[in-house]
């Protein structure tokens, strides 16, 4: 893929911060395709924009009101030339963004018709750093080759 192609994606996902910044629901939504599916860390699916879009309304006046977002890419494929695989680590907070970011995510983008990128799927995983340095120290072999 072209490195143009790269950036983006990785635009996409600047730009989902900052819709998340704004606490603007539709800009939030509208970096989704329309038939996208999201699965928050608590294990809520939502499936379309408009589920997308309708939970962050409500998020960002409730439980996620004040609230910014923090992302870090840790890997971008290209498994065909319309189709982007990032995995990364994010987290929410208020005041300083944390340094270590407690959740994996992962974002199935698609180049559409417009040529726009637009993400397609997206999965956010709490992460469990204690339950993890044991399975490691106790079972070896789990340990992954590149441990982002």
């Amino acid at each position: 893929m072209h490195a143009d192609d790269r950036t983006a994606v990785t635009d996409v996902l600047h730009a989902l911060v900052d819709a998340w910044g704004r606490h603007d629901a539709d800009a939030y939504g509208g970096l989704f395709t329309d038939d996208a599916t999201y699965v928050t860390f608590v294990g809520t699916r939502y499936q379309g924009r408009r589920d997308i879009v309708e939970s962050h309304r409500t998020l960002f006046a409730k439980f996620l009101k004040g609230t910014r977002l923090a992302d870090e890419v840790i890997d971008v494929r290209f498994p065909g030339p319309d189709t982007a695989l990032v995995t990364g680590r994010g987290d929410t907070y208020k005041g300083s963004r944390p340094k270590r970011l407690s959740k994996v995510q992962t974002y199935v983008l698609v180049r559409q018709a417009d040529g726009c990128w637009r993400i397609a799927a997206f999965h956010n995983t709490k992460r469990k750093p204690l339950m993890e340095a044991i399975s490691f120290r106790t079972a070896p072999g789990l340990v992954p080759t590149d441990r982002h």
